[in-house]
């Protein structure tokens, strides 16, 4: 009997302006790999085994209303200054958000092309 319980995210939606825009600041900025396309209004990226689909609006969604993405990176502090310089927008620099038992918790966050907030994180151990 197959298990009834949800086993992580395979798929997240960014609901975007201009999917050539946000595709571009997904894959040069962030470095993400390029899936697929399905139709001009739908792109699909790889994030480490998780899907990343940029949309247009459909039914409800909202350009810039999404929920924030975390991404994992090595080294914080590097990784933030290289998507600076490759165009993206900064919101906060790397901070530590949080001393846990064996590591601390950093973050820092970017913005989209359309305002979405990209957040990077990195537990130092």
């Amino acid at each position: 009997m197959a298990s009834q319980q949800v086993q992580g995210i395979r798929q997240v939606a960014i609901t975007v302006a201009d999917v050539d825009a946000a595709l571009a600041f997904y894959r040069d900025v962030l470095g993400l790999p390029f899936l697929f396309r399905a139709g001009p209004e739908l792109a699909f990226l790889d994030a480490d085994g998780v899907r990343i689909m940029l949309t247009t609006p459909q039914g409800s969604g909202a350009v810039g209303a999404n929920s924030i993405l975390y991404f994992r990176v090595d080294d914080i502090v590097a990784a933030h200054a290289a998507m600076l310089v490759r165009g993206a927008t900064g919101e906060r620099d790397p901070q530590l958000a949080a001393r846990m038992p064996d590591h601390e918790l950093w973050t820092a966050f970017l913005r989209d092309p359309d305002g979405n907030l990209v957040g990077l994180m990195e537990e130092v151990r």
